[in-house]
């Protein structure tokens, strides 16, 4: 997967790079807000490119896939926090996946999250390794989110823990909208 990641504290930013790379994932990272948007915006028009070449055999396929696997923000940063950072990205592209990993009380990034209208995930922090991971590789968790999301009259909040006992803290949750 790639995956980018906007998170102004180094040790966290390292942790999530270590981690991450160790798994075979290629991560893009960055401290802010505003640098997270240029990053996505550069990587989406690189995936434009790679498409409008490639021959139309691929092109279905490559259409599915995303520039960008998962976007991990962190809710308060420097120059534009995570919650705009989410709405523009979101407008660039309906579908990216995002994950808000912040230490804000659950209750405080619920109503923050209500602002982007679209699928959110949440890990609370502090949130252990298994957590982390289990959250951002669990793609048909997300997939049925997004199926989910037809509705978008409605708001609904999944506790991970309840998702698929056993296997995921109470720290992470996703948002439905």
């Amino acid at each position: 997967m790639k995956i980018l990641i906007a998170e102004d504290d180094q040790d966290i930013a390292l942790f999530y790079k270590v981690v991450l790379e160790a798994r075979n994932h290629h991560v893009l990272s960055t401290d802010n807000g505003e640098d997270c948007l240029t990053i996505y915006r550069q990587e989406v028009g690189n995936f434009a490119l790679r498409i409008r070449s490639t021959s139309n055999d691929n092109k279905q396929q490559q259409q599915q896939q995303q520039a960008v696997d998962a976007v991990i923000l962190d809710y308060k940063m420097p120059k534009i926090n995570g919650i705009e950072v989410a709405k523009e990205i979101i407008k660039i592209n309906p579908k990216q996946r995002i994950i808000i990993c912040s230490a804000h009380s659950r209750e405080s990034l619920f109503h923050a999250i209500k602002e982007i209208e679209k699928p959110v995930e949440l890990v609370q922090k502090p949130f252990d390794l298994h957590t982390f991971i289990d959250t951002l590789e669990n793609k048909l968790l997300y997939s049925e989110l997004q199926s989910m999301n037809h509705d978008e009259s409605s708001t609904h909040e999944l506790d991970l823990s309840e998702a698929e006992p056993g296997r995921y803290s109470n720290n992470a949750t996703m948002q439905l909208h």
